[in-house]
């Protein structure tokens, strides 16, 4: 179904893709057999599952033979009788997931994507295109679910085909999670956390959060460019973001915050002089092991140098004895 009135995509902006952690774990696999590391190449695959009108679970996937020009974007090879053959196989194991869309792992939209949709279109009427990033860069959701519309422009002008953007998650059923708890038990234990282990998710959020806030940076200075239309659906969001953030020029807010700060500040002064008492402390405690080994050894050298004197001094007085008696 192509959106063409406000009312449609409103209903298509509502709709929640929900992806579970076989899917994950299936374009995961076929990415890293087909691609090799250094390689920016991506692949396709096709959904299967439910599409119940608000939500669609994406429960299975297959990946199928895809080709195309990485200098050419119009140049691309999909095999459409694999597609065929491979439905009629997966419809006898498990009638209930029907075909609900495409995946490729992007990790961003491309120019074909538009092609490639109009082609599932032959098999489903309104295909949704799920981005799955195999290689994240920063923590959060691997994937991002788009349909495609035609949007109306508010000039009265020709139509254009673009992608809507709708929210997806990932749920997993209970034998799901076993598995994804069983995979996970030798990567890294949950139940244990230490300061590093949560100074580096703190740090990798702050990095998902800055390449956030620079993807809207981009956006807004094309804009004021002229290179992309304004979209005031974002502009909407944008702003209730903005009326979000706190009254710095408000002095009881400022006077919280400097609060909070020297409060922070406080602690890291003193766990700075607590690091340097601590230091100072092995280092005495390291000279005055060494001097004492130094010590001991010197004593044991004087004892060993005594005893061999004795020893001298009594070979001296037999010889002197025997030299009497004779």
């Amino acid at each position: 179904m192509v959106a063409t009135t406000t009312e449609q995509l409103t209903a298509l902006a509502a709709t929640t893709v929900i992806v579970h952690p076989l899917v994950l774990l299936s374009v995961t696999d076929h990415h890293a057999r087909s691609v090799s590391r250094n390689s920016h190449k991506r692949v396709v695959g096709v959904l299967l599952g439910q599409d119940n009108g608000k939500t669609i679970n994406v429960a299975n996937s297959f990946g199928i033979p895809f080709e195309e020009d990485e200098k050419d974007s119009k140049t691309w090879f999909l095999d459409h009788n694999y597609i065929e053959g491979m439905y009629d196989m997966f419809k006898k194991v498990n009638a209930r997931e029907r075909m609900i869309g495409w995946y490729h792992t992007g990790p961003k939209l491309r120019a074909s994507d538009q092609e490639i949709n109009d082609l599932f279109k032959r098999y489903i009427a309104r295909p949704v295109m799920v981005i799955v990033d195999v290689r994240p860069q920063t923590v959060g959701i691997p994937t991002d679910a788009y349909f495609a519309v035609e949007e109306i422009k508010d000039d009265g002008t020709e139509t254009r085909k673009t992608f809507l953007h709708v929210p997806s998650a990932i749920e997993a059923e209970e034998a799901e999670e076993i598995g994804v708890e069983h995979l996970l038990r030798d990567i890294k234990d949950s139940t244990t956390t230490t300061l590093a282990t949560r100074v580096s998710e703190q740090l990798a959020s702050l990095r998902g959060l800055q390449s956030r806030l620079s993807d809207v940076q981009k956006y807004l200075v094309d804009v004021s460019e002229g290179k992309m239309p304004v979209n005031h659906q974002i502009v909407y969001h944008l702003q209730d973001a903005l009326n979000l953030l706190p009254d710095l020029s408000d002095p009881m807010t400022t006077q919280s915050f400097a609060s909070s700060t020297n409060d922070q500040m406080l602690v890291v002064y003193l766990s700075s002089l607590l690091r340097a008492v601590i230091a100072l402390h092995a280092l005495v405690d390291n000279k005055a092991s060494i001097g004492r080994a130094e010590l001991e050894e010197g004593t044991a050298k004087t004892e060993k140098a005594e005893k061999k004197d004795e020893k001298t001094d009594d070979k001296e007085k037999d010889k002197s004895k025997s030299d009497g008696k004779e």
